[in-house]
């Protein structure tokens, strides 16, 4: 049989973690005569049969239309077939169709191959399973289910753990989530007590269930499970999101640290994040060394956005040299005098008065300034700590003039003049 398979169908294959479970046309007459005795099917005639294997034969080889023309002049004698040869003839019949990418008319053959009987019991539950598969590639959620809960009527033993995550997948496929999380959560403990390894997209299929039910710390649960199943970058980063949601900060930050130290941390809002969280955790340096390692490797792009809270970092962490240097890069990517601004007021902090003076400067000749009364503040006490009074009675009269700084500004302007007179006066009396 060819491996035709649609798009959809491979999407459900992938999630059973299996191929397409169909009826194969070739009969095992052993086990089919065993059947026939239990459940008093009729047997299949081989002439029927030899038809039948015909017409698989000329679609294999590519004559669709011969083969479907064969099943035809058998089917019009099917006053003459016994049920099991109905059933068969129309399961030829599905086959062709599927793997001729004609999906309405493979399901509706395989209906008609169960909706004979009696039939062997094998024939009904592959074909059963068959039909559940092409209902869901065909977005028939409600009939994928339906055909599920008849092959579980039929079987006898323990129901395939591969049956409740399809019936997981259908439900969540019809925006059914909290059956969806029901049937994963009992495919899962079906695994656990057959001893079955689970596949990983069991757990992403519950852990989106659980996401659409709002149920975040479940979620977390989840998310930890996969984290020590498949230990992949993404999970860990989902599990950090998913301890801020609940307000676990401590693990948030935990695990995004750990993350990081695997290199698990390559996305530029996953950096940004994670500095975020060192930041407001108190880790300023930390920080300050994750953004500048996303710039330098160009995860993070060297945008305003980006350049500003790394300069904040390093002058909360007190790396004031750091902190000019990201500055000087700031003020290339903006048309004001806010970088410059800064950097006059850094250096006054390290006691740098020229280079106070000079980043003043510029931050004037920029413009565009938030807050000039500070800028004119700091440019007072530089020069006054320069003993270069006059500058320095002219800057803080400027500053003066704003309401932010005025108190301030007006004290030192007394404390400067008053200074001033005492040096002229020491300098008279010499």
């Amino acid at each position: 049989m060819k491996t035709l398979i649609t798009s959809s169908l491979i999407a459900t294959s992938l999630l059973l973690g299996s191929s397409f479970v169909g009826v194969v046309p070739n009969v095992d007459f052993a086990k089919a005569h065993a059947e026939q005795k239990r459940k008093r099917t009729p047997s299949l005639n081989s002439r029927v049969y030899s038809q039948l294997a015909r017409a698989q034969q000329l679609a294999d080889g590519g004559d669709v239309k011969g083969g479907l023309e064969v099943l035809d002049s058998v089917k019009a004698k099917s006053g003459s077939l016994n049920s099991y040869e109905t059933a068969m003839m129309y399961n030829f019949y599905g086959f062709i169709y599927y793997n001729a990418e004609q999906m309405t008319e493979a399901m509706a053959a395989f209906e008609q191959v169960v909706a004979q009987d009696p039939i062997p019991e094998s024939l009904e539950k592959s074909t059963l399973f068959s039909l559940a598969q092409l209902a869901m590639a065909n977005e028939e959620y409600s009939k994928t289910i339906s055909f599920l809960e008849r092959w579980e009527r039929i079987n006898e033993g323990d129901i395939p753990v591969k049956n409740n995550v399809l019936k997981a997948q259908a439900s969540y496929q019809g925006k059914d989530y909290q059956n969806a999380a029901q049937y994963i959560d009992l495919a899962l403990a079906e695994a656990k007590e057959q001893e079955v390894e689970p596949k990983e997209n069991w757990f992403v299929l519950q852990r989106a269930a659980y996401f659409e039910l709002k149920q975040p710390k479940k979620v977390a649960s989840i998310l930890e499970e996969m984290v020590r199943r498949f230990n992949k970058p993404e999970y860990w980063v989902q599990l950090a999101g998913m301890y801020g949601e609940i307000g676990a900060e401590d693990k948030q930050l935990a695990v995004l640290e750990a993350a990081y130290q695997q290199g698990y941390i390559s996305k530029q809002s996953d950096f940004r994040n994670l500095a975020q969280i060192y930041y407001f955790n108190g880790l300023p340096y930390k920080a300050a060394s994750v953004m500048e390692q996303g710039i330098d490797q160009k995860v993070l792009t060297k945008n305003v956005k980006n350049v500003k809270f790394l300069s904040q970092a390093w002058i909360t962490a007190k790396e004031l040299d750091k902190a000019v240097d990201t500055l000087e890069v700031l003020s290339t990517l903006e048309n004001n005098g806010t970088a410059h601004q800064q950097i006059a007021e850094i250096r006054l902090q390290q006691g740098k008065y020229k280079d106070v003076i000079e980043a003043a400067f510029e931050a004037e000749k920029r413009g565009d300034l938030p807050n000039p009364g500070n800028l004119y503040l700091a440019l007072g006490m530089a020069h006054f700590n320069l003993k270069e009074f006059e500058a320095a009675i002219e800057a803080l009269n400027m500053a003066s003039e704003y309401k932010n700084v005025q108190r301030m500004a007006t004290q030192w302007l007394k404390f400067v003049e008053k200074e001033k007179s005492t040096m002229e006066q020491l300098a008279f009396n010499y």
